[in-house]
């Protein structure tokens, strides 16, 4: 037999309301096990309950007051207790009795008189069954906690390279890592305004909403692969410049793909991470980069990070430009409705644009950089 409680005999708890039953039976195990005894069904309950549990109740099923039929149904009703197995001592011999009390969740019967071999033999084999049902618990515990702690560090690490791939982008281009909190926080915004819209709800559930969340910060992730003249340069860009610059959008998209085929698996968020670095810079009317999409043929994902992250362009200050008013950034972000943005996200974000400005100043730049001439800023805000 496999012991329930290492290095110590498994407890049997006999409950009869008669003395001798439980003389008989007390002398029966307890060469073999540790014994305890109630002659009623209270008590049999606290003793259940106790710290010291049984491994094993034989349980009368005749007893005045509370009905051994009652004290199995509440020992199974409570998450303490249900799993200690009941044997039921009975000189009932119906067949409806014997089910019902199966059905109450008791292991086996055993009818009064007792034969001692067979009270041994099947109280034997049902701790046998118990120790064999609790260590397979006990391993079910401890691999779901390990499960769930390698879980836990897995995504801790995703989300700290997120951040430090993400920061690596934004300080190259001067800026500091609040710009990626910032527009974080808008898709979430964002996201959760429109999640039961009837053109985005299927595509919003929980799940997405958090991928959204953590892929966000990738958006300018392709600004590594920028030269520094490029990147970096204070006046104006000239067209081919420019066209360089706008290249950032696919170098990120490659990039993540290329770490996608290196793991040799689809990961979630990594798709919603492509999708925003690639077509963030698309526009609702077709005008923007890299394919010149239109309207819901543009992810999702990268029209409410355009949303984003123009707000962010406009109200944060650069090298090449002041930061604009919140008010006037709103009003250009609404003249822009229809024509850069997605009309409908649009309309949510001007319904949430004061949780917009409350981000901005949560997660203010302390020291903006100096600003440049006049003559760069149209151009360079915009790439």
């Amino acid at each position: 037999m496999i012991p329930a409680k290492f290095g110590e005999k498994p407890t049997v708890l006999i409950v009869d309301d008669t003395p001798d039953n439980l003389t008989i039976l007390a002398d029966l195990l307890k060469i073999l096990y540790r014994v305890k005894a109630a002659r009623d069904g209270a008590k049999a309950l606290q003793i259940a309950a106790s710290d010291d549990k049984p491994d094993l109740i034989l349980l009368d099923v005749m007893m005045p007051g509370m009905s051994g039929f009652e004290v199995c149904r509440q020992l199974k009703a409570q998450p303490e207790t249900r799993d200690i197995p009941v044997i039921f001592l009975t000189t009932l011999g119906a067949a409806e009795d014997e089910l019902r009390g199966l059905e109450l969740g008791a292991v086996d019967y055993i009818t009064k008189p007792i034969n001692p071999p067979t009270v041994l033999l099947r109280v034997d084999n049902h701790l046998k069954l118990k120790a064999a049902s609790d260590f397979l618990r006990d391993q079910n515990g401890f691999l779901e906690r390990e499960v769930a702690r390698r879980t836990q560090e897995v995504v801790a690490i995703q989300d700290v390279t997120i951040q430090a791939l993400a920061s690596l982008a934004e300080t190259r281009d001067n800026e500091t890592g609040n710009h990626i909190r910032r527009t974080q926080f808008y898709v979430q915004l964002l996201a959760e305004q429109v999640k039961e819209h009837p053109r985005f709800a299927a595509e919003l559930d929980s799940y997405t909403r958090n991928l959204l969340f953590k892929s966000a910060p990738l958006h300018d992730i392709g600004k590594i692969g920028i030269p520094d003249s490029i990147l970096l340069k204070p006046g104006r860009l000239t067209a081919e410049e420019f066209e360089v610059m706008k290249t950032h959008t696919t170098l990120g998209r490659d990039a993540l793909q290329r770490a996608e085929d290196g793991l040799g698996i689809e990961v979630p968020f990594l798709r919603l991470a492509k999708e925003i670095a690639y077509s963030h810079q698309e526009k609702w009317d077709g005008s923007g980069y890299p394919e010149g999409k239109a309207g819901e043929d543009i992810p999702l994902s990268a029209r409410l990070m355009a949303v984003a992250d123009v707000y962010d362009a406009l109200t944060s200050q650069r090298v090449y430009k002041p930061g604009m008013p919140h008010e006037d950034a709103v009003a250009l972000i609404s003249e822009q409705r229809g024509r850069h943005f997605d009309p409908d996200l649009v309309d949510a974000f001007l319904a949430i644009q004061e949780e917009f400005a409350a981000i901005a100043r949560r997660y203010t730049d302390a020291a903006p950089p100096p600003l440049q001439p006049e003559s760069a800023r149209a151009q360079n805000a915009s790439a």
